[in-house]
Order: C-alpha cells, then structure tokens, then sequence
C-alpha cells in the first residue's frame, strides 16, 4: 500500500489468482444528496424550459447523482443559452440534451439492449412506449411489465447474460468505470396493477454496469450469484408477495431499501478502511459504489420529423447507440436487422401515407415486436377470415404485410436511410426479416436459429411472386390450398410458399446450401444442385408443379414451434441408455409420395420416409435433377430406442444398470432418503479395505447423482435463452478440471490394480475402451 499527496489510497488486492493494483481509493465514499441538494436539482430542472420530466423523473435523477450541485449547475439557464450547460447531440429527427455526472450504481436498472432483439430470451422484454409532456416529446419512455416478478426475472437475466459473455471486472477493480454509460428516467408500470415506478435505466454500458457489480461480489462468483446480488439491491430483495399485499407507494420503499442498502455498505467500507492496510473489501465497495454517466434529460424535434412526438425519444436513443455499436463496437448481423427493420416500420408508419392504413400498420408492428401475442391473431386479422392463432400463421401474415411492394420499397427506403446504405436487395431484405420471424420459436429451435437466418439472408421465403400483391388464405389445413394452387390461385400459392418456406427454413431442411453440399450424401444435408434459398421456395410453389406444393403443404402442416424434428436434430444416445419415454407423436417430416392416398413416401416395409434437404431442393425443380437418389428407410440412429426391460428389471438400452440403486434416483434426479450412506463415526476401528468399500459406493452414486445432473442440465438446452448460456464458460472450465482430476485418480487407480481382480467389486469403475476413447 501507498499514498500520495492527497487522501487516496493505492493497494494491492487480490482477485482470481492474481495480485492487482488498485489505485485512487478515498478514505470515504461519495455522500448521499441530501433532501435540500435534491431540492435544487428539481428547482433548476424546472426553470429550463428546454427540458420536460414528470416530477417523479427528476426524483430519480436527483436522488441517484453523487454530484447535486454540478448537475443543478448544468439544469440552470443561462443568459446566453435558455437550455443551460446540457451537451446537446444531434441525431436524425432530434437533438438530445443530456447532463454528465456521476451516479449511485445501485440508483441504475439494466435496460433493454437492442441485441436482444434477436436473441433466445426466457424472460421476455417490457412492452415500450414513449410518453410525452403537454404534447411535446419528453426524455422518457414506459417500461410496461407483466408483475413485479417478470420485473425481477427480467433484471437478473439481463445482468447473468451479460456477465455470461464478457466481464470488465478485472479492469473496474483497477481503473474503475471511466467512460460515460448513457442513461435516462423510465417509468415502470405493471399490467397487473402495481403501483409504477420511476427509475433511471442504463441504455449502453450494460456490461460495464453489470462488471461493476462483479467487482463488487467479489473474485470467482458466478455470473449467477452476481445477479442475484444485483438483483436484490435494486429491489430491496422485497418479495413478490409483499409488493402484493402492500401495492402502495412500491417506489418510495424501494428507493427506502436501496437507501438503507447503501447505510450498510459506507459500515462495511468503514471497517475496511480503518488501520494501516484496509482490506481489499474497501477497494470492491469503492470502485463499484458510483460510476460515470451521460443522463438525457430532454428532446428537441427537428422541423420536418417523421415520428409522433411519443416515437422521437426512443428512436433518437436507438440512433445514438445504433451509431456506436453499428459503426463502431458492432453488434451481430442479427441484432443489427432486427433494430433497422423495427426502425424503418415505425418510421414508415409515421409518414401517414394515404396507400395503407396507419391502424393496420400499428397492428403489424404489434405482431412483428411481440407486443400483440400470437394468440391474438385472429381477432386482429381475421377482417377476411380468421386464421389460427399459430406461431406459424403469424409468419404468414407478417410475411404478406411486410411484401406489398409501396409498402415494401418503403420500408427498404428507411432501412437504407438508417443503415447509410445506397440500395438493398432482396436477400438483405429477407436477412432484416429472419430474425423477426423467429421470434415465437427461438428458444424451442436455438441448435438451428443460425442456420435459418443464413436461409433468409439467402432471400428466405421472399420468391417473386410472394413479394407481389396477394392475401393470405386461412386454413386449419394446408393441404386444402393445394388444388387452388395447382389451377392459378395466387394467394393459395403464396400462402403456401410462406407457411411451407417458413416450416422448411426454421427446422433446416431449407437452408443456405453451399458447394460442399453437392458432394455431401443425402443423409448429410446434401443437394442434387445449388439454389439461392428464394429461388428453391419460387420453384416449389411454381403454378403446376404437385409435387412442389404438397411438400409445402405438407411441411406447414407438420410444422410445431415447440420443438425440432427428428430430421433435423438427431437423437442419439452416447451412453447407451434410453431417453425418456413420451407419449407425443414423434415430430419429423416425410417425403411426398404423390402415387399415395395420404401423400407419403414409404418403404417396402411401410415405413415412412425421413424428408431431406436433397429432396425438397429436387422437388422445386425436378427436371435439373440428373440421378434422381431411390428413397430407402430412414437410418437406424432415428428409430426410437425400444423401451423393453430386462428379466431383472434393468433396461436393455442400459448395460450399466445395477440393480443396488433402483429407486434411489427418481425422476427429478435428487437421490432418495438414505441413498447415499451418511459419514460413517470411527470410534470403533473398521478395517480399510471395509471403509474402502463404502467410499467406493459414495463414489459411484455421486458419479451417478452427476450423470443425472447433467442430463437434466443438457435437456434444458432448447429452452434455455441463447443470450444467457447454459453454463458460463468458467464454470465449465472449473468442472473440467475437477473432473480431469478425478478421471485421473481413477485411471491411476485402475492402472495400479492387477487384472485378474478388476471386476470383482461390483461397485468398482470396470475398464472399457469406449471410456478412454478419444
């Protein structure tokens, strides 16, 4: 530890296996503002007339800075300038003005991130919706969740899932947080009833804030356990149940709790700051209790503005993160389609163009963000018929609003303006879409989300006869728009071709086929020639080609969003025992068999054959198919693992059952009451070889209790959101090790043992190649 000529502190503080040196650690913390600081602030922000919050915005604001007098400095208006010392940035439509200052990290709430947009979530976002102050635009926007437990779920997710990709915490402990994070007010209501609440909420810097409360948990915790604590600061850990029961004032008590929160850490920090070396607790608290940031506190709209002022606020933000993390720190493809095509339909909706109808357009947008759920389909579109209310019908729909060519050149037209872009074809187009489409779908379908957005930047389901005039025809059965079709219908065509591309693309059998894939056999994802995707779904619903069509019809018919078929995943067993039985028809796709009554293709046997990407890419175009492949029965890895048992009650598929351990691990995977044996008292000597035959069983039902966990872990893959990982890398990497080593205890173990008694205890780790297979 050193000191310099002022009051600040440098130590050493250890963190991760490392030494770091923690520089400018004051002997105290930033001090509360107090009622009267506050007071200021709200009387400066009143008396500028180029700025518009709602008393509960400027509460939040004030009660958050450690700075007051700064920030009612930057508030005031000065003679030269009637919107005072505010930086003013000017974005496409607007000018934001926002005050620089420092603020309470527990005062900040994770917002919602645009690349979030297209990602896999649980937990989804809020609805949005700006608001506005006697008309005018106002520098804030509504955050509108379910209950106060989506609100919970929502903010722990947000900071697991950052942490979950990347962390800054090493870098905050050292430097702390030195560049701004962009904030502003948000008014949090709930559809439930609970009482709003007025918070400031970060917009760019999430994972700066979410590594600075890392740094405040502490070395090794768990992006998990950092939410958690996170979590329940923000919130006070105040329950569910009691924000029920006493609905009243909710903002007030937490800002108490936060409050209160805070009262404990300045303790804390005190009794870490104390003597000659202060713990390394001090330099945590120190460096995670307050942070930079840019607060926007008003908006200005340029002359001339397409969007309505509630619209301008949001959509001046989106430009300014847009600027910065499309330009600069990029975000993915996806996340990037999903902010400009949202963009451009909110703006287009603005112009009040005579050639649609703004209400519908509303509805769309509704559809396309998640705001009008999926079951609400047919009462929202059902003026010409109601379609069902599927994932997929809502990819019909959205597919046939978005395409009417004025409306789509329109949008083209601002998707360009805001990506800076001089022309956009129709692949990039279908890319803005991909990513929109999926939304109901995402998590059931993560293993192959990738492959099917690289199918829409490959032109997706936009053939050039969807992207003409022509209007949905609801069915409860695809196959029905088959005639039609065949005699010229256009909407039965295209209906098909949607439902049917959209079917085929989010389960992979359509997808961005590549040159390897001519040489690849059938079974491999192979084709017989190469297509963009577009022209692959344009040759299926060609007028007059059967076999076309009813491989759409068929493929929409199959279609479930909750799932991934068998042709498309394949599930194999690699340690040789049964995967769970169930009673739901198995989910896969078959070929078409027009010869046959119900259209499928099967074997001599009678079995049904798989579908593949061979034969639907064939069936668009059969007549460039030079050696057409004869179908055979799908491949034994698909069939379904019999479920038979043994004459003693053990699997056939399981040949490591043993009998000892039935019923001690049920279905939830937590052994039974007295499975494992409780640690045995030594008072009386037993021998070793006797406590060597405990310790063994010990090892084996734990290895067992592990194997079960793991299982349960990997089954909730498909569900678990792509933006928060299954398990975060370091906890993988900690696994690893733990199990490298017992691996190797083992096979030393192994090795020491001679031959001739292996297998004898019928708990002991038996030798098999397969084991040490590479």
């Amino acid at each position: 530890m050193s000191t310099g000529p002022t009051t600040t502190l440098t130590l050493d503080v250890p963190w991760e296996g490392e030494t770091v040196q923690v520089a400018n650690i004051a002997r105290q913390l930033p001090q509360e503002p107090t009622a009267e600081q506050q007071s200021a602030v709200l009387s400066a922000a009143l008396s500028n007339p180029g700025i518009q919050l709602p008393d509960g915005a400027w509460a939040a604001i004030a009660r958050a800075t450690t700075h007051p007098d700064a920030l009612a400095v930057q508030l005031r208006p000065t003679p030269s300038d009637p919107t005072g010392i505010l930086m003013a940035e000017n974005v496409e439509g607007a000018t934001l003005r926002s005050a620089g200052t420092r603020v309470l990290t527990s005062e900040l709430f994770p917002g919602i991130q645009p690349r979030t947009g297209m990602s896999v979530m649980e937990v989804p976002d809020p609805q949005v919706q700006g608001l506005t102050h006697d008309g005018q635009p106002s520098a804030i926007v509504e955050y509108r969740y379910e209950s106060f437990a989506h609100l919970r779920d929502h903010v722990w997710q947000t900071i697991n899932s950052t942490l979950s990709i990347n962390s800054y915490a090493q870098s905050i402990l050292t430097r702390s947080v030195t560049r701004n994070l962009i904030v502003h007010p948000v008014r949090i209501t709930f559809e439930d009833g609970t009482d709003p609440v007025e918070v400031l909420v970060v917009r760019d810097g999430i994972t700066r804030l979410a590594s600075t409360w890392s740094v405040y948990a502490g070395p090794g915790e768990e992006p998990s356990t950092v939410a958690t604590t996170a979590t329940d600061a923000l919130l006070g850990g105040i329950s569910v149940a009691s924000v029920q029961e006493n609905g009243s004032d909710l903002g007030k008590r937490l800002a108490d709790s936060r409050a209160s929160w805070r009262a404990k850490l300045r303790e804390e920090f005190d009794a870490e700051i104390k003597g000659e070396v202060p713990g390394p607790r001090a330099a945590q608290i120190f460096q995670s209790y307050a942070v930079p940031a840019q607060i926007a506190v008003g908006v200005d709209g340029h002359t001339g503005r397409l969007l309505s002022p509630e619209d301008l606020f949001d959509d001046a933000i989106r430009s300014v993160l847009a600027s910065i993390h499309v330009e600069f720190r990029q975000w993915d493809t996806a996340a990037q389609n999903v902010e400009v095509i949202t963009r451009a339909l909110k703006r287009v909706i603005q112009i009040g163009d005579p050639r649609w109808s703004t209400s519908d357009l509303q509805d769309v947008y509704g559809l396309a963000v998640g705001r009008i759920p999926v079951a609400d389909l047919p009462e929202v579109f059902g003026s010409t018929g109601r379609p069902p209310g599927t994932a997929l019908w809502r990819a019909v729909y959205l597919v046939s609003a978005l395409t009417k060519p004025d409306l789509l050149e329109a949008l083209k037209d601002q998707a360009k303006a805001i990506k800076g872009g001089k022309r956009m074809a129709m692949k990039a187009f279908g890319g803005l879409l991909g990513p929109m489409i999926d939304l109901p779908w995402r998590s059931r379908k993560s293993l192959v989300t990738k492959t099917a957005r690289n199918a829409w930047s490959n032109g997706g389901v936009l053939a050039a006869v969807v992207t003409g005039e022509w209007d949905p025809v609801p069915t409860d059965d695809f196959t029905t728009l088959v005639e039609p079709a065949l005699l010229g219908d256009v909407n039965a065509r295209c209906t098909l071709a949607v439902a049917g591309g959209v079917a085929l693309i989010a389960d992979k059998l359509l997808t961005r086929n590549v040159g390897s894939s001519l040489d690849a056999p059938k079974e491999k994802s192979g084709v017989p020639f190469r297509a963009d995707t577009s022209v692959v779904i344009e040759g299926l619903s060609r007028e007059g080609n059967e076999l076309g069509l009813w491989t759409l019809a068929t493929a929409a018919n199959t279609f479930r969003a909750d799932d991934l078929p068998l042709n498309s995943v394949t599930r194999q067993s690699l340690t040789g025992r049964e995967t769970a039985e169930s009673d739901e028809k198995p989910y896969a796709y078959f070929q078409v068999d027009l010869t046959a009554e119900d259209k499928i293709a099967r074997t001599a046997d009678g079995v049904p054959v798989l579908l593949y990407e061979w034969d639907v890419v064939a069936a668009s175009d059969p007549d460039r198919v030079k050696k057409p492949v004869v179908p055979g029965p799908a491949p034994a890895t698909q069939q379904a693992p019999s479920s038979s048992s043994n004459e003693e009650g053990g699997s056939d598929a399981d040949p490591d059952w043993i009998p000892e351990f039935e019923g001690q691990f049920p279905e939830d995977g937590t052994p039974a009451s007295g499975a494992i044996p409780p640690p045995r008292t030594f008072d009386t000597p037993v021998p070793p070889s006797q406590r060597a035959a405990e310790h063994r069983k010990d090892l084996r039902l734990h290895v067992l209790a592990a194997r079960d966990a793991m299982d349960r872990l990997l089954a909730l893959e498909p569900e678990v959101g792509e933006h928060t990982p299954l398990a975060p890398l370091s906890t993988l990497d900690d696994l690893h090790k733990l199990l490298l080593g017992i691996q190797t205890d083992v096979e030393n173990l192994r090795r020491r043992t001679p031959a001739d008694d292996l297998g004898e205890d019928p708990y002991d780790v038996v030798d098999d190649e397969d084991t040490y297979a590479e």
